[in-house]
């Protein structure tokens, strides 16, 4: 199996409410968009992030966990400046992402914050001065 990743798709709960968030809010346009169903995007070169309904998801995959708490993942959106952190949180927080953090200075030399999308996934927005941060630059 070769080391990469071709999907992430995460079940939403309301896929209008995400799809309002990401092509409305965030300004994302869709690859493939089937209403009541299933939204994608091209994330990178060889990457696709689907938002699929949660019914569709627990049909294929099975039942959803669900509890208090955050999903115990991040999606990161990486980019070169401080700056550009602190405009695409303030874009996210326009769109109406609950809740965006501030970003940081980390004690590892990156700068940060997160936004939770309508279903409470986290983005991390950041830069990352190390050479593996620098690696996923476009």
């Amino acid at each position: 199996m070769d080391q990469r990743i071709s999907f992430v798709t995460l079940a939403v709960a309301d896929l209008d409410r995400s799809r309002a968030f990401y092509l409305d809010g965030l300004g994302w346009t869709a690859a493939l968009d089937v209403p009541g169903e299933v939204l994608m995007f091209k994330a990178g070169e060889h990457l696709v992030l689907s938002l699929w309904s949660e019914a569709g998801f627990e049909a294929e995959v099975g039942p959803i966990r669900r509890g208090e708490g955050v999903a115990p993942l991040t999606l990161s959106h990486n980019v070169r400046t401080e700056a550009e952190v602190d405009a695409i949180l303030g874009t996210a927080r326009a769109a109406g992402a609950d809740p965006v953090t501030e970003a940081v200075e980390r004690d590892w030399g990156g700068y940060t914050g997160y936004f939770g999308d309508p279903d409470g996934f986290r983005w991390e927005i950041a830069t990352n001065p190390g050479p593996i941060g620098q690696e996923v630059l476009p």
